[in-house]
């Protein structure tokens, strides 16, 4: 069937999915490195509240596009209206063909690596797990967007348990003698928080996926903004919490030299069965990662074959079960290719996402300049809600995004040349989409 989505996801949906597509991996493994950049206990904290509040003002920037032009394309739909079709149609191309899928390869994979530790398969143990992750939630996913809301209130649920176990074990159960460790040896400039600031912001990475459900939910107009703000506002509680935790157990000496640190808060909680413990914990919150990021990703590939005779077989729907089936299938499989592909080059899925970073920084940062676009293009749109201090609040998105870019690029080096090479081979497939919407 070809129909559009229907509104079925209510206000305790959107938050599970916000936090399922945030809370990830990156908070068992960055907290060590921003503490041995920063090295004090009131930076370390600082910069994570920091992290929560620029977030939540990117948050009101998306609030504002997501209300006022409601679309499962997110941010395809967005940089259309903004640039017009041939911006949209290169960002989702950069987005169909290797960011969203390669995500999900990543965090399959990731999966597997962790999963393999509990109970290995083989030589090929980790590609194995990754391919049945992948393809057991691209079941759930096709079973029905009702199936995969409920799985994802289940997620949330766990997600919250662990990090409260992990919380419990730093500030109740660490050892007393750990709570006045010494601060790391460290010097506070505005490069060191600067670089804290982007592992912070990486972190926090992910909720912008939330403009594709947009056209999905039950009172887009209130429940997005309620949604956005709610929803990162209990990830950046969460993440303040575990960080003091960390620095209850290790201090900021013990962070920056520990190779895993929810290990070893764990491990002096609760023994070597905290290590067990938290490992189940990091598996529930790849396996939510991957499932959000399967969920959102097929929902720009549907708006894009409605754009472009080309891919009018992406544009799907099924009304019955709310889900755009055959770009939730063509996801799954080029994902599995690229499974395949890091089974023999163990690290390169890991590469081709790294190398795409700039790309998805700059796409970010255009997104934030459409809403200056749209404001001054489209001034007689019925806006439900307006970005609060406007102009400074979307200025001060856009100059984080613009310095996100500009950090990405410096940090690839050579590498950024992937991002520029995937992109130019969506320059002739845009001549052929263009010319096929011609006829």
């Amino acid at each position: 069937m070809n129909n559009a989505p229907n509104k079925v996801l209510t206000l305790t949906d959107c938050i599970a999915i916000i936090v399922g597509l945030v809370i990830g991996t990156g908070i068992f493994s960055f907290p060590s490195i921003v503490a041995g950049v920063l090295g004090q206990t009131e930076a370390i904290l600082f910069v994570w509240v920091a992290g929560g509040i620029v977030s939540i003002i990117g948050a009101l920037c998306y609030a504002e596009l997501a209300t006022t032009y409601p679309s499962a394309g997110g941010e395809y739909h967005f940089l259309t209206r903004a640039y017009g079709p041939s911006v949209g149609f290169m960002f989702a191309w950069a987005r169909l063909t290797v960011i969203q899928s390669g995500s999900i390869a990543l965090f399959a994979y990731i999966f597997g690596d962790y999963a393999s530790q509990l109970v290995p398969l083989g030589p090929y143990s980790s590609a194995l797990y990754a391919a049945l992750t992948i393809v057991a939630l691209t079941l759930l996913n096709l079973a029905g967007i009702r199936q995969t809301a409920t799985f994802q209130k289940g997620m949330f649920v766990a997600t919250l348990a662990g990090l409260g176990i992990l919380i419990f074990a730093g500030v109740f159960q660490g050892p007393e003698a750990t709570a006045a460790v010494a601060e790391a040896p460290a010097t506070l400039s505005m490069g060191s928080v600067g670089t804290a600031m982007l592992l912070v912001l990486l972190t926090f990475g992910g909720w912008n996926e939330a403009a594709y459900i947009s056209a999905e939910v039950q009172n887009p107009q209130r429940n997005m903004v309620r949604a956005l703000i709610i929803g990162l506002a209990v990830i950046t509680a969460l993440y303040v919490a575990v960080n003091f935790a960390y620095l209850s157990v290790l201090g900021p000496a013990g962070m920056a030299s520990s190779k895993a640190i929810a290990a070893d808060v764990m491990r002096a909680a609760f023994g070597d069965v905290g290590a067990v413990i938290i490992t189940f914990v990091v598996l529930i919150l790849i396996l939510d990662n991957t499932h959000i990021t399967l969920f959102t990703g097929a929902r720009s590939a549907y708006a894009l074959g409605q754009d472009f005779p080309l891919f009018q077989g992406l544009a799907k729907w099924d009304a019955v079960r709310g889900v755009p089936t055959r770009g939730v299938i063509f996801q799954a499989i080029i994902a599995l290719l690229l499974v395949a592909f890091a089974a023999f080059m163990r690290s390169g899925v890991q590469t081709v996402v790294d190398f795409l970073q700039p790309v998805f920084w700059l796409f970010f940062f255009l997104t934030g300049v459409s809403l200056f676009v749209l404001r001054t293009r489209d001034p007689g749109a019925v806006r439900p809600f307006r970005v609060p201090f406007y102009p400074v609040t979307p200025a001060l998105f856009c100059l984080t995004g613009a310095y996100m870019l500009y950090n990405s690029v410096s940090f690839t080096g050579r590498g950024a040349l992937a991002g520029v090479v995937v992109l130019a081979v969506g320059l002739p497939v845009l001549v052929l989409a263009r010319r096929s919407k011609m006829k």
